[in-house]
């Protein structure tokens, strides 16, 4: 039998988090995995291993839950660490919140938009508002990952309540 992590949350990689979240020891996580031993596992979660994109995809689907994907993606993947952002559990209070507030902030740089865009050229006193537009856009595309991480958590898997 496998024993308790005497470490807190904070120092807890998601990976540990993931693991016993869904309450399952290192050996009981291996099995689900078969490939992944225990040891590696362990190694993994305490910083001694690096994931690979293989250990990673494999836990997600063991723990059933695809943020691990995202965190490593974001913070451990050379080239994710540059193009993919990191999702940020929130609650669909939060989220529509948030959502609604880049709508409205979209919504009075629209025309704004359209004025920069008409001449499919940027000058340079046309800049500051362009890469303001688009860090909207980036936030709109971020809450809807964010709310698809959300519906995957918190709702029933479509596909299995609606067979074809």
């Amino acid at each position: 039998m496998g024993r308790k992590s005497s470490k807190s949350d904070e120092a807890k990689t998601p990976y540990e988090k993931a693991r016993e979240k869904c309450g399952l020891t290192r050996e009981k996580a291996s099995e689900r995995m078969d490939y992944i031993s225990a040891d590696r596992i362990e190694k993994i979660e305490n910083g001694r291993a690096s994931a690979n994109p293989e250990d990673v995809l494999a836990m997600a689907e063991a723990y059933d839950d695809s943020l691990l994907c995202n965190y490593y993606c974001s913070r451990e993947c050379p080239i994710g660490r540059k193009h993919v952002p990191y999702i940020e559990i929130k609650d669909l209070s939060r989220i529509t919140l948030e959502t609604l507030s880049t709508l409205n902030s979209l919504n009075q740089l629209k025309d704004r938009f359209v004025d920069i865009s008409v001449d499919d050229k940027i000058t340079e006193d046309e800049l500051d508002d362009f890469m303001l537009i688009r860090e909207k856009l980036e936030n709109i595309s971020l809450t809807a990952d964010t709310l698809r991480y959300w519906m995957e958590q918190n709702l029933p898997d479509r596909e299995e309540n609606n067979p074809s």
